[in-house]
């Protein structure tokens, strides 16, 4: 490879000083274990307790080999990528961005906005979800407490997007690793207190008859078996790689890949664990929410009380940090035009703008999450759209455009087929999400106190 030009780095360098987003949001200042705390944080969620749901429209072969596929793909497709940003830092592009990545290996303009567009969905969409599923954890507990109390779901997340609010004001993408820190931390207890409420629920006759038989007619288990692989697939996206690996001190080289083991060490003691568990002890009664299953609307809870609160405690606190990371985004666009570089970050010039602009998009997040309680089926569809092009289709385009391997390569040949494969599986996912939102329609009212599974 040739050396890299002093004045490309040196431009580099200067453009990114001149680049408020890029010079405060996505400061270069972490580690690769800090990088591991971020991809942990957006990737291990609470979205994990879905995985026996997932399941329950696969079976137990199915699920396991869809579950492996997504997780060895989803490796490959992040470690290539990171390849493709090494290579660009390499030649004096370090790209910070997914958007300028994808428009400068492309060579398309409209690639650009198609990903603006795309990981803007996403973002914002995950931001909501999390301020709605708070809300939702901090209703089950009040519930509990306080049966007959007059407070709404909507209450509970205006709570949530105070806390928001206030939680918004850290300034850079790297401020959030002691954080993401503690949401990796919490994601390993959660499960923990899942699976042991699991085991122990089976093993002591709680749990309901097992059944572990799909759907009786051929064309509905078609449907729910890629809607379960939209879920799977959700599951494991991100969409912000590039950020994240922005946030690494330069030289980046190298670092990524061991934060990613890191992440995936997680994943695989927490996937597998919880989904093996759930489905083990409901089987085709698997709720969309593992915790919701445990603690039924008729009958005691499978579950000793104190687990249950914790878990769900567990699973609020660290929704804050995931609507966090995937702020960051937002954050990123609106401060490169309103922030001043050539002053100090808390500046009264750059730090009335950020306090006004990520005040305003939280309370648009908070009211959205009030309003659509409904909002998991719109994601399911989101999620089919975006996160199989930004984490299945385009790391393999782009590494197949940065290093040209052979046509008849293995390299070449595994990167196209896993485009095709997506790709299909990405537009059936569409049409089964979207399926099912049609059918869950009638349930669905604004401002409702109930969130709809």
């Amino acid at each position: 490879m040739a050396e890299t030009s002093p004045s490309l780095l040196q431009t580099d360098e200067t453009s990114r000083q001149n680049d408020a987003g890029a010079a405060f949001v996505l400061q270069s200042k972490g580690q690769w274990w800090h990088a591991g705390f971020h991809l942990t944080t957006a990737i291990v969620g609470p979205t994990i307790l879905t995985l026996p749901y997932a399941f329950r429209g696969l079976g137990w072969g199915l699920g396991f080999f869809c579950l492996t596929v997504m997780g060895m793909v989803t490796f490959y497709a992040y470690y290539l990528m990171s390849k493709v940003l090494d290579h660009c830092e390499k030649a004096g592009r370090r790209h910070i961005r997914f958007r300028e990545l994808a428009a400068d290996v492309l060579g398309s303009g409209w690639m650009f906005y198609f990903v603006i567009f795309i990981q803007t969905a996403i973002n914002t969409g995950v931001g909501i979800g999390a301020i709605l599923l708070a809300g939702q954890c901090i209703q089950i507990m009040y519930d509990e407490l306080s049966p007959n109390g007059s407070l709404k779901l909507y209450h509970f997340i205006a709570m949530v997007t105070v806390v928001m609010i206030f939680l918004s004001q850290l300034p850079t993408f790297h401020s959030l690793r002691h954080i993401n820190l503690g949401s990796l931390l919490l994601s390993l207890g959660y499960s923990f207190l899942v699976v042991g409420a699991c085991i122990n629920a089976g093993t002591s006759g709680k749990g309901p008859p097992k059944d572990y038989s799909l759907e009786s007619s051929k064309s509905a288990r078609v449907f729910s078996a890629f809607s379960s692989i939209s879920i799977l697939a959700a599951i494991f996206g991100n969409g912000i790689l590039p950020e994240i690996q922005a946030t690494l001190a330069p030289p980046a080289t190298g670092k990524m890949v061991k934060g990613l083991v890191m992440c995936y060490s997680v994943i695989f003691f927490t996937f597998y664990s919880v989904a093996v568990s759930g489905y083990w002890l409901f089987g085709n009664k698997s709720n969309s929410n593992i915790l919701e299953s445990l603690m039924p609307d008729e009958g005691p809870s499978l579950a000793p009380t104190w687990v249950l609160g914790l878990s769900v405690v567990f699973v609020l606190l660290q929704l804050f940090a995931i609507g966090l990371v995937y702020s960051q985004v937002a954050y990123e666009i609106m401060e490169k035009k309103s922030s001043d570089t050539k002053q100090g970050i808390f500046s009264k010039r750059n730090l009335i703008p950020r306090i006004f602009l990520r005040t305003i998009y939280m309370i648009l997040c908070g009211f959205f999450a009030a309003m659509l309680p409904f909002f998991g089926d719109l994601n399911s569809v989101v999620g089919a759209i975006g996160f199989i092009p930004l984490d299945f289709v385009l790391p393999m385009l782009l590494y197949n455009k940065t290093y040209k391997p052979p046509r008849l390569s293995v390299t070449y040949l595994i990167n196209i087929s896993i485009i095709v494969v997506f790709t299909g599986t990405g537009i059936m996912g569409t049409f089964s999400s979207t399926r099912k939102l049609v059918m869950d329609a009638k349930k669905f009212k604004l401002f409702s106190s109930e969130v709809v599974n």
